[in-house]
């Protein structure tokens, strides 16, 4: 069967994340959410996504499909639901559709003309910003529970201070010595060659991706992912950074997102709690105003290639677009454009030709090329960004 990842009408919600991305290719847990399903189904995925980005990401369409909502990640019940479907049939959850099958000769898709056939197991799923940390403990518990079943993990070093060692997994080549590792609050993942440095101390649920790297004495408060190739120091609690970002010194970073290629400045830290104690509120691209959360504690979102330097501050709640960079004293206004040049006294734009020469320097030292294909991706988002500048 030919599967097929689509965005759903979460994508806006995903937004700064969904700008350079797929819903499918966001991180949360061990893996990201297509990984998941591509493990599950033991099948390759396509994706159906917004035009701009469907060059990178491409769709193919077979005769026979199954579409999927790469909002909902995968269960056993609900793999098996989605593999037994056949023609005219659709899967929902509530008022969501979570799968449902197409052919090449479909022109449209009309649910009033399919047997519809209900879930109702539990699922996580990805419908907001905040999900993607708010929900990391339930994801790296059930990816690490995949992922290790009928395999063995590396020997644990003599040196590491360790509690419930039962609960953590060590891939090939990875490297760690004097650090502390307690996963009886829940699972450590420590992915293929990466490194833990002295002096750290992490509690579960923790995932390292491949290639990952903990600075010296760092101090990291699970649910927390740090994806393949990023850095990470100082002290972090239950967040997630995608891949190739960098928060490699001393400062605070707690309930947040950061995308791919960002970097925060040494010293640097965000509040994740309102003075007051009331709920956090976040920008919503959808209403261009600010969404509740339902959440106390809620910090920073911040899309891939943005940026801050040395010792910049973000108040609770703060959203920050794609290629923003931030520095100077004071706090930047809680929502940041895309393509922001600036801090607490004032923004200008960023133009794409001084953000391009900077994405070329930052991929060319994880061996990986800023190519037209990226450029185009990141222009688009230049262009349907533009009413939130001061140009």
């Amino acid at each position: 069967m030919n599967y097929i990842l689509f965005d759903g009408p979460a994508r806006n919600a995903l937004l700064p994340f969904t700008y350079t991305r797929p819903v499918a290719d966001i991180l949360i847990g061990i893996v990201s959410i297509r990984q998941k399903w591509e493990m599950h189904l033991g099948s390759t995925t396509t994706t159906l996504t917004e035009e701009y980005l469907s060059d990178k990401y491409p769709m193919v369409e077979l005769e026979q499909n199954v579409m999927i909502n790469a909002s909902f990640l995968p269960t056993a019940e609900l793999v098996d639901l989605i593999a037994d479907l056949s023609d005219k049939q659709a899967i929902f959850k509530g008022e969501e559709v979570v799968a449902f099958f197409s052919n090449e000769e479909q022109e449209e898709v009309d649910f009033d003309d399919y047997e519809i056939i209900e879930y109702t197991g539990d699922c996580i799923t990805v419908m907001n910003t905040w999900d993607i940390f708010s929900k990391n403990d339930a994801a790296i518990r059930q990816d690490f529970e995949y992922i290790t079943e009928d395999r063995q993990s590396q020997p644990i070093p003599k040196s590491v201070n360790v509690i419930a060692s039962e609960n953590i997994f060590i891939e090939e080549g990875a490297k760690l010595e004097f650090v502390t590792l307690n996963a009886s609050t829940g699972p450590i993942y420590i992915g293929k060659n990466a490194e833990i440095m002295e002096g750290a101390v992490i509690r579960g649920p923790f995932s390292l991706g491949e290639g990952a790297v903990v600075k010296l004495a760092s101090k990291i408060y699970g649910p927390t992912t740090v994806g393949a190739n990023s850095r990470v120091g100082g002290e972090v609690n239950n967040s997630v950074l995608f891949n190739n970002s960098n928060k490699g010194h001393d400062g605070f970073l707690g309930n947040s997102v950061l995308g791919e290629w960002c970097n925060i400045g040494a010293d640097s830290n965000n509040s994740n709690l309102k003075n007051n104690y009331e709920e956090v509120k976040l920008w919503s691209y959808e209403t261009e105003g600010f969404a509740k959360t339902g959440l106390q504690f809620c910090g920073l979102m911040m899309g891939d290639h943005s940026k801050c330097g040395i010792n910049t501050m973000f108040n609770t709640g703060t959203v920050v677009g794609v290629s923003a960079n931030i520095f100077g004293s004071g706090f930047p206004r809680n929502f940041v454009p895309s393509f922001s040049w600036g801090g607490a006294s004032g923004f200008t734009t960023y133009i794409t030709k001084k953000a391009f020469q900077t994405a070329k320097i930052v991929m060319s030292r994880r061996n990986m090329e800023f190519d037209e294909q990226e450029a185009a991706i990141l222009e688009h988002v230049f262009e349907i960004t533009k009413k939130w500048r001061k140009e």
